[in-house]
């Protein structure tokens, strides 16, 4: 786990590649600090932006006819990055950084990312699940940088993380500004507890060659999935 607050001269965040790489290597899952900057301070003002104008949209896991379904399983809302606004370009610039640097240390393989912003409203949540079905190796490597300054624990909202195949809880992720968590897709089940607050984050997914295939990434403005 590497808590180093790291930042470059190129107005990008860096991140300990090393560390993370290790970590994901080891355990599935890892966590870093990335330093303030103009980049985070100014996802942090569009995410807000978004949510007060009302063009974040309540996300879903299946069809529309699941609507109720949906609600007892996760209640946030969410908006497709397309990289239109200078703060976008710049998260996808960082993003690519990522997959570059896992790419060459893990050969995952990864090709693609796509990410959304999401907000959890008081009340809500998102119950234990898993980002890709195992042996789909569509999603690969999941990620979440958090956008929330002054989060105190006993506001909630926590990224609880679960050993593969088990009930253990093995952390609970504060969702402080600056915070990004890293997993692979398929192998860590995990959970967002109840938030008391309104809670802001980017949710992102690498994945492998499967352009082709998903029809999310055709298109410059990706739907709910």
């Amino acid at each position: 786990m590497s808590l180093i607050a790291l930042a470059d001269t190129t107005g990008l965040p860096v991140f300990d590649a090393q560390n993370v790489c290790a970590d994901l290597s080891q355990q599935g899952w890892s966590l870093c600090r990335l330093a303030d900057s103009e980049l985070l301070a100014a996802l942090r003002s569009e995410a807000e932006t978004l949510w007060q104008a009302d063009i974040l949209t309540p996300a879903g896991i299946g069809r529309a006819e699941d609507h109720d379904i949906v609600r007892k399983i996760r209640r946030d809302l969410t908006h497709w990055m397309d990289g239109s606004t200078p703060a976008q370009a710049g998260y996808l610039a960082f993003a690519e950084a990522v997959r570059r640097e896992v790419n060459y240390r893990l050969m995952l393989g990864l090709f693609a990312f796509e990410a959304h912003y999401a907000v959890y409203e008081p009340g809500g949540f998102y119950k234990r699940h898993v980002d890709s079905f195992r042996g789909a190796r569509n999603r690969m490597l999941s990620s979440v940088l958090y956008l929330n300054p002054d989060w105190d624990p006993s506001d909630g909202g926590l990224l609880r993380i679960y050993a593969p195949d088990s009930e253990d809880v093995i952390a609970e992720i504060t969702p402080e500004f600056g915070t990004l968590a890293l997993f692979l897709s398929e192998d860590i089940p995990h959970e967002v507890t109840p938030a008391r607050r309104d809670r802001f984050s980017i949710a992102g997914w690498h994945r492998c060659n499967d352009r082709g295939l998903v029809p999310a990434l055709q298109v410059k403005g990706l739907p709910v999935a």
